[in-house]
């Protein structure tokens, strides 16, 4: 039997992240997807031109439908633009007992906030307590606890109430990218060389959501990021191969299965 892993985000018209990025991750992964709209975006490997945030009460609607019908085993959220939509998804989510796996969407790879200010504090106060996982980039981890070393990044978002943080490196400097999965019981590094492309789009979405398969999996937690990550650095090796866009292209999700 499948595992069935179920996303909550925004929509990517150029299918490079958001829940279009999630979908072909979960898939690679040989997982079931299902899949929540929180808002449709006008978006190209160049900019977001347009957002259209779905109602709450439409978003929560989904949720529902999914969980009374499908036996979910991860949910992976994903863009949640406002206080209101973060309390609707919460509220939605009540009932639901498995892992869950929260990518802080913040900023698109193009510039473009996804992430009202105003959520920020409604995403700390209400959702991190539920999240298995967190996998926030050094600018998100900036925005969420303030400025400093990487550990002390790590313990302020534990101390918020997440189970565990994955502190993302690819925006740090060097030939080597090191991630860095932080718990109560310590830390593990995953390294690998840096990739000299700009085709990146939807690497945040597709790291959570393949992580999110591996849980989905019965996986143990540093097992899944450990998988997650050997194919999410081979998904952005193979990215230029596939010629899509004029500005930051997505990477290859399924670079195992056709070139």
């Amino acid at each position: 039997m499948a595992a069935k892993a179920l996303t909550i985000a925004g929509s990517d018209s150029g299918g490079g992240a958001g829940i279009q990025a999630d979908l072909k991750a979960f898939s690679a992964m040989g997982v079931y997807a299902a899949s929540v709209v929180t808002a449709v975006t006008a978006q190209n490997t160049k900019a977001v031109t347009a957002i259209h945030p779905i109602p709450d009460d439409i978003v929560a609607a989904q949720i529902k439908a999914v969980l009374d019908d499908i036996e979910i085993d991860v949910v992976k959220i994903g863009m949640l633009g406002t206080p209101s939509l973060i309390a609707a998804v919460v509220d939605a989510l009540a009932g639901y007992a498995g892992p869950i796996v929260l990518d802080p969407v913040m900023v698109a790879k193009s510039g473009d906030t996804l992430l009202a200010d105003s959520a920020i504090d409604a995403l700390k106060s209400l959702l991190f307590n539920r999240a298995t996982l967190l996998t926030p980039n050094l600018p998100e981890a900036a925005k969420l606890v303030g400025e400093g070393s990487t550990q002390a990044q790590a313990k302020a978002l534990l101390d918020l109430g997440v189970g565990a943080v994955l502190m993302k490196g690819g925006h740090a400097d060097g030939e080597t990218c090191t991630d860095h999965l932080v718990s109560q019981t310590g830390t593990q590094d995953f390294s690998a060389p840096r990739v000299n492309t700009c085709n990146t789009h939807g690497t945040g979405c597709s790291y959570s959501s393949a992580i999110a398969a591996g849980l989905a999996q019965g996986i143990a937690l540093s097992d899944a990021v450990r998988h997650a990550h050997t194919w999410l650095h081979q998904a952005i090796l193979h990215a230029d191969e596939l010629h899509v866009g004029q500005g930051h292209g997505p990477v290859h999700h399924f670079h195992a299965l056709w070139k």
